[in-house]
């Protein structure tokens, strides 16, 4: 018994690592950190449309990959899933972000669809 209350505290430590992650992506609330003075920016190269075209038929296949992987996920995997949704929504008080309140109905949309197959 002690080994799987390890692992459920292991896996809870894991599941908070991956979230604090978001934090500072899409669009949430707080400083950003200047890159150090020492490391030169390399700026990235411009994206020809067929670059573009390439990258969007990527997402799609991903993104069926992600539905087919959902489908087969376990009830409480698919709650996790809507809980690190709910959990990229801004926070109280912050700056609704587009691009965060769209990432996280777009994540719910997957998993939505994925019940489809289940």
């Amino acid at each position: 018994m002690p080994r799987q209350n390890s692992d459920a505290s292991s896996q809870s430590i894991q599941r908070q690592q991956a979230l604090s992650r978001w934090d500072n992506e899409g669009g949430a609330a707080g400083p950003i950190a200047a890159p150090p003075a020492d490391q030169e920016q390399v700026s990235a190269p411009e994206m020809s449309n067929a670059d573009l075209v390439a990258l969007r038929v990527r997402v799609i296949a991903l993104e069926n990959s992600l539905i087919s992987l959902l489908a087969t996920a376990s009830d409480q995997q698919l709650e996790l899933a809507r809980e690190m949704a709910s959990y990229i929504l801004p926070r109280p008080g912050f700056t609704h972000h587009p691009l965060t309140t769209h990432a996280a109905a777009h994540m719910i949309d997957l998993i939505e669809r994925s019940s489809r197959f289940r």
